[in-house]
């Protein structure tokens, strides 16, 4: 089986339990993903497995914060979601060697095999995941505990609820996520992200239906808590799910005016 190895990486953003997983896959000319910065133990983990190869899951900042360094430190080839490459060097400040599209494969040295690449857009547009014996590295598509952020401008709903019924089809033996512990029951979190979300869904519509008028409303009929320190988040969380009602034809958003009305 290949070797997968996590070294989480301390981060400054707003990542869950403050830190980003970077993963080195294979033990011989291996390929590393989602260096957020350097650190010594990331430095001693790259420089043993011999890394060929440099990529991320996507491209927000608390994933790419390293790629530059590492590249240049191993003369890896830098590998990038095809028609994203404006979007890889803007976030890396290096532009990208090599591309890849759904269903291609990254080769792994020795007798590792590769991986295959998975377009799983969602939580970011360019989002993918890497699939091989050991499993799939699934960046923020899922997380052990709690929920992923899917929040506009930059999520779209309905593409991370396509995502996930993908991964949980696929069924693997088990996730390496963007943050938090690897995770080695695959269906069951999917199952449970799924459920989240629709159970959001539908606090966003009992709350439209109930007479909130717009955005802000939404939210703080749908959360019904303190979003003290989160309220961004959860506004923008509210926004893509208006814009996933609205384009299903289940209510009327006017983005204008963030406005709400039911059908």
């Amino acid at each position: 089986m290949t070797p997968i190895v996590r070294e989480p990486v301390p981060v400054t953003t707003r990542a869950p339990a403050g830190a980003t997983n970077a993963y080195v896959v294979g033990s011989d000319r291996a390929l590393l993903v989602d260096p957020a910065d350097r650190t010594d133990e990331l430095d001693e983990l790259v420089a043993g497995r011999s890394v060929e190869h440099v990529t991320v899951t996507h491209t927000h900042p608390d994933h790419t914060g390293a790629v530059r360094a590492y590249a240049e430190e191993t003369d890896a080839t830098v590998w990038c979601r095809r028609g994203r490459e404006t979007r890889f060097a803007g976030a890396t400040g290096v532009e990208p060697d090599r591309t890849f599209a759904e269903g291609e494969r990254i080769p792994v040295g020795g007798d590792d095999g590769g991986v295959t690449v998975l377009d799983m857009p969602g939580h970011a547009p360019d989002h993918v995941a890497f699939e091989g014996d050991f499993g799939v590295c699934c960046g923020d598509l899922a997380v052990a505990e709690g929920s992923v952020v899917v929040g506009a401008p930059e999520g779209n709903l309905r593409a991370y609820l396509v995502a996930l019924r993908r991964l949980h089809a696929r069924d693997p033996s088990a996730l390496y996520p963007g943050h938090g512990p690897v995770i080695d029951d695959p269906r069951a979190t999917c199952e449970r992200l799924l459920r989240h979300r629709l159970d959001r869904e539908r606090s966003v519509l009992a709350a439209v239906d109930g007479g909130a008028a717009d955005v802000d409303a939404v939210v703080d009929a749908a959360y019904g808590k303190d979003l003290t320190g989160v309220r961004d988040l959860a506004r923008a969380t509210v926004i893509a799910h208006v814009e996933k009602l609205d384009a299903e034809g289940r209510l009327r958003y006017d983005a204008d005016t963030q406005c709400v009305e039911p059908v």
